[in-house]
């Protein structure tokens, strides 16, 4: 029986803050371009405000990939094109610079920290830095046994845990998640599956690097066959991730949620971290206002997992080589956001003087021309010319000069 009360997350996760994200709507509709013309930017602007509590947003500063990295036994059955056992491959090809998410990252300026929490190998194998929060060697083969001890899960959660802890003590202020792993979409499509009640072939997809047909049935019978150990333990969580996860997944599990606690937006990668979210969402509601979905990659159980959480992908790329590469794509979009709420001059407020000293002015000009009129003699120009000579003088012959002959058409016989 676990010690770990993951129901307390559910009191310590708050949603942004509404207050400041009406301030930034009510910014944004003082800024010259009108709003809603930058499309999702503007509501991108907003979510940023609010998840910082500040207007105007904040530039990204500090942001960060974070990449938890785990084999898992499943692998052995031949669902992926890598071998089983070889995701160290990748994170030493990740260390080195020579995967996709390392040169993105020199790119655009952003350090990769990698998380050994399952990984196939000596501990020895990689610095300290990355092999510290190590639960054991490769999760187990999740069709026939547990992929962790209930002991084992509580320890990689706690580990997300303490390095989101780590990231939000650093300064941190955002985090792009991914996974490093060998086996970690069929482990994936199970947690999808099991949550949101579909068969395993609704989920089944080609994994980062493609599979064949035979591949894939292979895939969809091991989601098939895990499903069945998953549904029994659906009302815990972290029982869940103990009989059908992994230690990687339950670390990202961790590490989303305690994110969420400090505050620290993060951008999902590809279906393996959109299904740790999923779980996530289950063991706290609130949780998913801090995420934001890097891209679309593609994979089946990573649409239906956003489609649960209503988190609509920044990007539709397709790539599905993990590691956080997709999402990372998304960071010049999240800085363009947030540069544009916070850069954009607002318009010139408008003044009610002009309009109040116009109303004066004409008031002006009617006492000044009715003091004229006066002057001249001339009747004002609202009053009859008839009724005013009947009110000052005495009746008058109708020809102007009593002195002259009548004029044509004035004679007595008219």
């Amino acid at each position: 029986m676990s010690s770990l009360n993951l129901d307390d997350f559910t009191d310590l996760i708050e949603r942004p803050d509404g207050g400041v994200r009406r301030d930034a709507e009510a910014r944004r509709e003082r800024q010259i371009v009108p709003p809603g013309s930058l499309g999702r930017l503007d509501d991108l602007g907003e979510w940023l405000a609010a998840a910082q509590g500040a207007v105007p947003v904040r530039p990204i500063g500090q942001p960060r990939v974070v990449l938890f990295a785990g084999d898992h036994g499943i692998a052995e059955l031949g669902v992926s094109v890598r071998a089983a056992g070889s995701a160290a491959e990748l994170v030493r090809e990740v260390l080195e610079g020579g995967r996709p998410v390392a040169v993105l990252a020199r790119q655009l300026g952003v350090p990769v920290r990698v998380v050994d929490m399952a990984l196939d190998c000596e501990p020895d194998a990689f610095p300290e830095d990355v092999v510290r929060h190590r639960v054991r060697r490769g999760s187990g083969r999740i069709d026939i046994e547990d992929a962790l001890t209930l002991e084992e899960a509580e320890a990689a959660f706690l580990a997300g845990v303490a390095v989101a802890d780590e990231e939000a003590d650093s300064g941190t202020d955002l985090v792009v998640l991914g996974d490093v792993s060998v086996g970690g979409t069929t482990v994936a499509g199970v947690l999808v599956a099991a949550l949101c009640g579909t068969d395993a072939s609704v989920v089944t997809g080609r994994g980062g690097e493609a599979i064949d047909d035979l591949t894939w049935m292979r895939k969809c019978a091991a989601i098939r066959d895990a499903l069945r150990r998953a549904r029994p333990v659906l009302g815990d969580q972290l029982q869940l991730l103990a009989t059908v996860g992994g230690a990687d997944l339950a670390a990202m599990t961790g590490f989303l949620l305690q994110c969420a606690v400090r505050k620290l937006p993060v951008v999902l990668d590809g279906v393996v971290v959109a299904a740790c979210a999923l779980v996530g969402q289950r063991i706290a509601f609130r949780a998913p206002d801090w995420w934001l979905a890097g891209q679309r990659s593609g994979e089946p159980g990573q649409a239906k997992a956003l489609d649960r959480m209503a988190l609509e992908p920044l990007l539709d790329q397709g790539v599905t080589v993990g590691e956080g590469a997709g999402a990372l794509l998304a960071l010049p979009l999240v800085r363009a956001a947030a540069a544009l709420a916070a850069e954009l001059p607002e318009k010139p407020e408008e003044s009610e003087e002009p309009e109040t000293e116009k109303h004066e002015e004409s008031e002006e000009s009617e006492e000044s021309e009715e003091e004229s009129s006066r002057a001249s003699g001339e009747p004002e120009a609202s009053v009859e010319p008839e009724a005013f000579a009947m009110s000052e003088e005495p009746a008058q012959p109708q020809h102007a000069n009593p002195g002259e002959p009548a004029k044509a058409g004035e004679s007595d016989g008219k």
